[in-house]
């Protein structure tokens, strides 16, 4: 598509500087031409932005899509508990429909509050599953037309959480890294504005795979061209464990293994000491903030604006729907803009820094340097927020609400400049008919046995 965004008064570019654009965006292609004083030209499509801020869309550098169907349990219990009695409860429930209908719930929810980016981190790979995982999310992500990154999670050895908990979906090595050439030789494109991307992503280190097999994992990936991601530090229970076990704390005993560098980044990273920020400054390792999740579980606040003041990169993510109900990028900007600020003062961040993590700190932790940030060349990811809800009412700088009004009203998005979200919708998805496959789906899986079926 070729088409102009006229009327902007209110616009970001991602720059960690806060520059604000205003005026006019042209797009031809899937890139964005020219930024400015621009005229239509006859017959070009004009996408008014009056009443709108117009940003870089939104990057989700962590999720966990099967948890959509996954919500409100175990409410009140911290990340241990909580792990047995959702995840490694529920997951032999989770057959390729229950897969397919929460990704969608999730991939629509995240859509329509402004996301264009998403990287899925997905660690069930049993035998006992009669479906592909990766297949079902690349293609619920390429019927909305957003970017996807999965994160082909996985674990060769699980934790013990109990006999009422069903035994982790574990693999060997071997079967590990087959799954992972196999993705990668199917989805993974290397180029800087690519639309799927594939990462190797064990799923908790420090719990799940032994250390000779990190050095391993970290070997095939980088031959095979791909990033490293996996949980790390998510509350200090992972430090005490790997004091404990290895006598390091988890970021150098990180270090060891291969797994530190501008290649890699880490979801939470709550439990960190000054040495370790440095540490992951210095190699270039980039955290995904995951500031609602983190909360609901009580787990802790990551040292964001640290890592952030020393040069570090930072960008932002909702996590799974089964520890943060809400999978709305516009909670999560605001989310990490207070809670940061209830922990480290008004100084710990700005809203400019906030909307940057989420839109050019995305792009460099998922290294697609071609997204993030409007200006001429860069990939036509773009969303345009709606100013018409009361919550903007009455805001003297309406360039703030995507960060400051707590929910995202989004009223158009683009990626690679073709529609995902026309006049607040998602054209071809009925969320009519979502709602109800979500209700019967949940239904299901709250019914149905904790073993798979023969």
């Amino acid at each position: 598509m070729s088409f102009i965004i006229t009327n902007i008064a209110h616009g970001w570019t991602g720059e960690a500087a806060g520059t604000r654009v205003t005026s006019a965006i042209r797009v031809e292609g899937d890139r964005i031409a020219e930024v400015g004083d621009l005229t239509p030209a006859p017959g070009e499509e004009v996408i008014d932005a009056t009443g709108c801020v117009v940003i870089p869309g939104l990057v989700n550098t962590h999720h966990h899509l099967f948890q959509s169907v996954l919500k409100g349990l175990a409410i009140d219990e911290a990340l241990d508990n909580w792990l047995a009695q959702v995840p490694y409860r529920f997951w032999p429930r989770l057959d390729e429909e229950a897969l397919r209908v929460s990704a969608r719930i999730g991939l629509a929810e995240l859509a329509l509050t402004g996301a264009t980016t998403v990287c899925d981190h997905h660690y069930l790979f049993p035998d006992a599953y009669d479906y592909d995982p990766a297949e079902v999310l690349f293609d619920e992500a390429g019927k909305l037309g957003l970017r996807f990154v999965l994160a082909r999670g996985g674990m060769t050895k699980g934790r013990q959480f109990g006999a009422d908990t069903p035994p982790p979906p574990t693999e060997t090595l071997a079967q590990f890294l087959d799954g992972l050439s196999a993705a990668a030789s199917r989805w993974h494109d290397p180029s800087d504005m690519a639309m799927t991307r594939v990462a190797c992503a064990p799923t908790t280190p420090n719990f799940n795979v032994e250390p000779g097999e990190l050095v391993e994992m970290a070997q095939e990936a980088r031959r095979l061209g791909l990033r490293l991601h996996c949980h790390l530090s998510e509350n200090g229970g992972y430090a005490a464990h790997t004091l404990k076990t290895w006598g390091q704390r988890p970021v150098p005993w990180l270090a060891d293994k291969g797994w530190l560098g501008e290649d890699v980044w880490f979801a939470h990273l709550v439990d960190l000491e000054a040495d370790e920020v440095a540490l992951l400054a210095e190699t270039g390792s980039a955290m995904a903030h995951c500031p609602q999740a983190n909360a609901r579980l009580g787990s802790g606040v990551a040292p964001a604006p640290a890592l952030h003041g020393l040069g570090g990169a930072v960008s932002l993510a909702v996590d799974g729907a089964g520890a943060n109900e809400a999978a709305d990028m516009g909670m999560a900007l605001y989310s990490a803009f207070a809670i940061q600020r209830a922990t480290g003062g008004v100084d710990a961040v700005n809203a400019g820094t906030v909307l940057h993590w989420a839109t050019m700190g995305g792009a460099k932790a998922l290294g697609i340097p071609g997204i993030g940030r409007i200006a001429p060349g860069m990939a036509a990811d773009i969303t345009l927020f709606d100013l018409s809800h009361p919550r903007t009412f009455g805001l003297h700088d309406p360039a703030l609400a995507p960060v400051v009004s707590g929910a995202a009203q989004v009223r158009h998005s683009f990626v690679a400049g073709r529609p995902v979200v026309r006049d607040g919708r998602l054209p071809g998805l009925d969320l009519a008919d979502l709602a109800r496959d979500a209700a019967r789906i949940t239904a299901r899986v709250a019914a149905r046995p904790e073993t798979m079926p023969a």
